[in-house]
């Protein structure tokens, strides 16, 4: 037995064994690390009071296993010019949660945007372990309020050339406390106090997820949004309508909403357009979608992929974000009850320990264990590896000649896997495609599907064909128009083939790859 062949062999070993650690180290840390208690796991519930002009939304949710579903829903009108008082507040919270059965859940209190500061400031990197003293420092210079006036918190929105950007949420102490203290005499305790446009920012990444968008809310008195930019808010925004005509109503909601796209123009981003109109009725809706140039989305006409217990009508979102706020891990909620105030999550360092003791005795085992058997096995295998060259060679000869084989019938299955049937993809659209939409022109490409056509409502098109396993990436080529003779909307759709990622070969001059 050569010594040189003993050595390589242990060697390789050693490097496998290494290569194999350093791929299994993260998940592992993961694990040994593992709070019981984590958020991703750990069953809880969250009540969420949004404050507004003339009502008061109470939202119950519950997470069991990263599944949050809302369990409940009240709202209490008030004088719709003001805000309800603290007294009224704490009363209608109070029976709110007694009907909802909610007494042992988390409560947390959405604020009103009038009510809070939202600012982003730019800080050097340096401060980073000590950024919430030197908010707390600056706070009186980057807004009105003194650090002992307000209640505030931030969150770090990014980290680019030796800067930190960070955007920070205040409000007044003494808009904020009579509420907490009004419930506190009714025996309930608040565990986070957030902005209603904070709650709204989580929601359109928990349901869309996508971090920007241009979100506004409309009102028959004005409007209020915002830029929801990298999970920051960025540029809220607000007016009121001064005039009762929906053409001058959607010229101001425009005026603000384009300075949003050059914003994102300079990133090459396109956001997403998300309206909340608390008029289902009124013409400005179907202005607006025809004015701006893009895609727009009206939140309470979307599904937003969040379980309810039973039928709800009117969905109070700004509650619901701040639900989510409480309960989604992925949330990075605000408190300004915290005060800036981050509290770094515990590991159980005893269990940790002893796994990680446990761990590395079977690494060794895994090591040094198999070496006295693995001498022993190379000799033995060196004698047949003699006795038996000829069977070597014949099994290498065949082993050549089934990766032949095997190289053909990948070829033959690559190219009928990247070769859609024209059928199947003409079938998927008749499947999916409603009744009142019918086509004109199908273009079929190599990657590429091109529609044309008629339909009562283009815009529910994208969603549906966005949902078959076959398409991707659908979007209109041009803009739609309504067609008055035929009562229907004039669409051109492309999208691209799901699952098809293969190279096409370049066409030569005159021939075409495309079927209509």
């Amino acid at each position: 037995m050569n010594g040189s062949i003993v050595i390589t062999k242990l060697t390789t070993i050693a490097s496998s064994s290494s290569n194999l650690l350093k791929k299994i180290a993260e998940p592992v840390w993961k694990i040994l690390s593992f709070n019981l208690a984590d958020d991703t796991i750990y069953p809880a519930k969250a009540v969420s009071a949004s404050i507004g002009k003339g009502v008061l939304s109470v939202v119950y949710g519950s997470r069991f296993f990263s599944r949050i579903k809302m369990e409940g829903i009240r709202e209490f009108s008030f004088d719709e010019d003001r805000f309800p008082q603290p007294e009224v507040f704490a009363s209608s919270l109070a029976l709110a949660l007694n009907d909802l059965g909610a007494a042992k859940a988390d409560i947390s209190i959405s604020i009103p945007k009038a009510w809070a500061i939202i600012k982003t400031a730019d800080f050097p990197i340096t401060v980073k372990e000590n950024l919430k003293d030197v908010i707390s420092f600056e706070l009186d210079r980057l807004t009105p309020l003194s650090p002992s006036d307000a209640l505030y918190d931030f969150r770090i929105i990014g980290e680019t050339a030796g800067r930190l950007a960070v955007m920070i949420v205040a409000a007044k102490a003494e808009l904020v406390r009579p509420y907490v203290e009004a419930l506190a005499e009714k025996g309930i305790s608040v565990s986070r106090v957030t902005v209603n446009l904070c709650g709204l920012e989580t929601l359109c990444r928990y349901a869309f997820s996508s971090p920007d968008t241009v979100f506004a809310e409309i009102t028959k008195e004005g409007f209020e949004g915002a830029l929801f930019f990298n999970g920051s808010i960025s540029a809220p925004f607000a007016g009121s309508f001064t005039s009762d005509s929906d053409a001058e109503k959607a010229d101001m909601i425009i005026n603000q909403v384009n300075p949003m796209f050059q914003t994102m123009q300079k990133y090459e981003k396109a956001p997403n357009i998300l309206l909340l109109l608390k008029d289902k009725t009124s013409p400005l809706r179907e202005l607006l979608r025809s004015r701006i140039n893009h895609p727009v989305r009206i939140l309470n006409e979307t599904d937003i992929n969040i379980k309810y217990t039973g039928e709800q009508k009117e969905v109070p979102y700004s509650a619901v974000g701040g639900v989510l706020e409480s309960l989604w891990p992925g949330a990075e909620g605000l408190n300004l009850l915290h005060k800036g105030v981050h509290l770094r999550p515990k590991y159980p360092k005893k269990l940790t320990i002893i796994l990680a003791m446990l761990l590395v005795s079977m690494w060794v085992l895994y090591i040094f264990a198999p070496l006295r058997i693995e001498g022993k096995r190379l000799a033995e295998i060196d004698s047949q590896i003699g006795m038996r060259k000829e069977e070597v060679k014949k099994i290498q000869a065949l082993k050549q000649e089934i990766e032949s084989l095997n190289q053909e019938i990948a070829s033959i299955n690559n190219f009928k896997r990247n070769r859609p049937m024209t059928l199947d993809i003409i079938r998927e659209l008749t499947v999916i495609l409603p009744k009142s939409a019918w086509l004109t022109r199908v273009r079929i490409a190599d990657t590429t599907v091109n529609l044309e056509g008629y339909a009562a409502s283009a815009t529910g098109l994208l969603p549906k064909l966005e949902a078959s396993a076959k398409f991707k990436k659908a979007e209109f080529a041009s803009p739609t128009f309504r067609d008055t003779r035929m009562n229907a909307d004039r669409f051109n759709i492309k999208m691209e083939i799901e699952g098809y990622d293969a190279l096409v070969e370049p066409k030569k001059p005159g021939e075409e790859n495309e079927e209509e």
